[in-house]
């Protein structure tokens, strides 16, 4: 056990949950927030446990051969955002591809599949095309940017390189126009004051943007105004919206919108199809990422003309809209009803018409459309991070679909859901890691499963 406020040289062997260093002092493991792989470290124990310790770094003896210098400005060292952008970028890869086959071997207890390398992106940066600025009085100035490491203290931030670059102006215009109608700034301890958050949303095909200002209340002043500025000097710019949030929550968008300008939509192409978003719709963060990884659940797919598939946990339809093109009918399943209508009007807008969609738990829909004679050959299950439901993996079971392809956002419950239907006649072929966020910790899986015959 190593003691408190005394320091240690560590040496940093792996990188955890959340991009935390994992360190070794004569054996016994030290957490190290901003260690690298193959740093050697003097660390300042903060906190000490019989089996574990954390510590802060006090000084870099020896340099990771794999670290390399911040993209972005050192004001933003402390960002919750980017976790391991100190780390070479086909180290970033090497380690996603890691954590996958670690968790499918020690989780699924599942041999023989074939895990592909990651695939990442040939320019990591400013990839994301929505953007999600907090906004703090902080000592009476005007604070735009990210959340500081487990906290709700804003650090403000003029440029974000894995934002869009629009945002960059839109963050100047927004500060400017704080200051020029002394708008209110929400306090999240007292529940008092109006302007809450930035929300962007950015077309990477067709330059389209959108400007979401989050009020906790129904009005902000001159925002005609600011919706004039902002067509003057945001090229793209098609919609400026204020969306009404007056819950005590973490939540960021409230229910209501109210359109300043424009429609309050935008469109954006994922390869050729198009799809209409407004401030409430789910849309992948990463466009050129979402196509590689839509691409890989279609090759999975392995879709002939007259196959049926079931696509749960669909969100707007994304993915039921490229199996669509192929295939003679699609059912897509999800719970959220501002989603389902969003996937309705992407169908249309795509002129494809062999797809229906339903609203519901996917562990209440799909059973009663199995029981009522609804099947299909093949199975895309897309769920949130805490995995498919047992009643939905029973039902596919019971359909028993020629493959199941399942597009994963978190590798430890889809090697859990891989286990369990490994269990009951389907073997996992293979696995391809996709990299949707470079510069953090998460990556996404698509997984191909098919069925044994006993």
């Amino acid at each position: 056990m190593l003691s408190k406020n005394k320091e240690y040289v560590v040496d940093i062997v792996d990188i955890g949950q959340g991009g935390v260093g994992i360190g070794k002092y004569e054996g016994f493991t030290v957490f190290v927030e901003g260690g690298l792989i193959q740093d050697k470290v003097k660390v300042r124990i903060s906190k000490s446990k019989k089996n574990y310790a954390v510590g802060d770094i006090v000084e870099i003896l020896e340099k990771s051969p794999f670290r390399v210098d911040r993209i972005c400005s050192d004001d933003l060292k402390d960002c919750g955002g980017c976790q391991i952008q100190e780390l070479d970028y086909n180290k970033q890869l090497e380690l996603k591809t890691n954590e996958v086959k670690q968790v499918i071997s020690r989780i699924g207890k599942l041999e023989n599949v074939e895990i592909h390398e990651t695939i990442g992106m040939q320019s990591p940066c400013r990839y994301r095309n929505k953007a999600q600025f907090p906004i703090q009085n902080i000592n009476g100035s005007t604070a735009i940017g990210f959340y500081k490491k487990k906290s709700h203290d804003v650090i403000p931030t003029d440029m974000c390189v894995i934002q869009h670059d629009i945002n960059d102006k839109i963050i100047k215009i927004i500060k400017t126009y704080i200051q020029a109608y002394n708008v209110s700034i929400y306090n999240e301890m007292t529940h008092t004051g109006v302007l809450r958050h930035l929300v962007t949303k950015v077309g990477f095909t067709t330059n389209e943007v959108m400007v979401v200002l989050v009020a906790n209340g129904t009005k902000l002043p001159h925002l005609n105004e600011l919706a004039s500025v902002l067509q003057e000097n945001i090229p793209g710019f098609k919609t400026l919206v204020l969306n009404i949030n007056k819950d005590k929550t973490n939540v960021i968008l409230g229910k209501e919108n109210k359109v300043i300008y424009g429609n309050g939509k935008i469109n954006d192409y994922i390869g050729d199809l198009v799809f209409e978003i407004s401030p409430l719709s789910f849309f992948q963060v990463n466009p050129v990422q979402t196509e590689v990884l839509y691409n890989k659940a279609l090759e999975y797919a392995e879709l002939k003309e007259n196959d049926t598939v079931f696509d749960i946990y669909c969100g707007i339809g994304s993915i039921s809209l490229f199996l669509a093109q192929k295939a003679t009918k699609v059912y897509g399943i999800e719970i959220v009803e501002d989603a389902i209508k969003d996937a309705k009007i992407n169908a249309k807008l795509n002129n494809l018409n062999n797809v229906e969609f339903y609203v519901g738990k996917a562990e209440e829909v799909v059973p009663k459309m199995y029981s009522e004679g609804k099947t299909a050959n093949v199975v895309v299950v897309d769920p949130p991070r805490k995995g498919c439901d047992e009643k939905v993996l029973d039902t596919i079971v019971s359909m028993k679909p020629d493959r199941v392809v399942y597009v994963s956002c978190n590798p430890s419950t889809l090697a859990r859901d891989l286990a369990y239907l490994d269990e009951r006649g389907y073997k996992c072929v293979e696995i391809q890691p996709v990299d949707m966020f470079p510069h953090t910790m998460h990556v996404e899986c698509c997984a191909l499963m098919s069925r044994v015959e006993k």
